[in-house]
């Protein structure tokens, strides 16, 4: 009786499974075009113009394991930087300066050049880019 219970219990359980995987796997109602991402998420028409390099970091003097080699990055150019006459350190009005040192990571350099176009970005890609904040374009 417990048995045959349990199978039930096991056998609803299933189709809710089913069930839910079904509607979660429904057509998306709202279809998104490359470009129109940065347009939706309120970013400044200035911004979204913006050329971004991206690239693989070499690894480091003191690195070595293999844990951080072929991670993929994405870093903005910097148009605007100075030196603070106060405290000497290098000023910057541009809100993307360090974006990408500290938060765009990718596994591979498809989903890089993926997401740069998914939100309108030119891009240069380049795997052998030691210090991408040495480049001008």
């Amino acid at each position: 009786m417990a048995s045959s219970r349990v199978l039930n219990l096991t056998r609803a359980h299933r189709l809710a499974l089913l069930s839910s995987r079904r509607w979660l796997s429904s057509p998306p109602l709202v279809e998104v075009n490359p470009r129109e991402v940065g347009m939706i998420s309120g970013i400044p028409e200035q911004h979204l113009r913006r050329r971004v390099i991206i690239y693989s970091p070499a690894r480091t003097a003191t690195q070595q394991g293999s844990g951080k080699v072929g991670r993929w990055k994405i870093n903005f150019l910097s148009t605007q930087k100075w030196e603070n006459p106060l405290m000497g350190w290098t000023s910057t009005g541009d809100p993307y300066a360090n974006v990408g040192e500290a938060g765009l990571g990718f596994e591979s350099e498809e989903a890089a050049k993926a997401f740069a176009e998914k939100h309108g970005w030119e891009y240069e890609a380049s795997s052998s880019l030691a210090c991408p904040s040495a480049v001008h374009l």
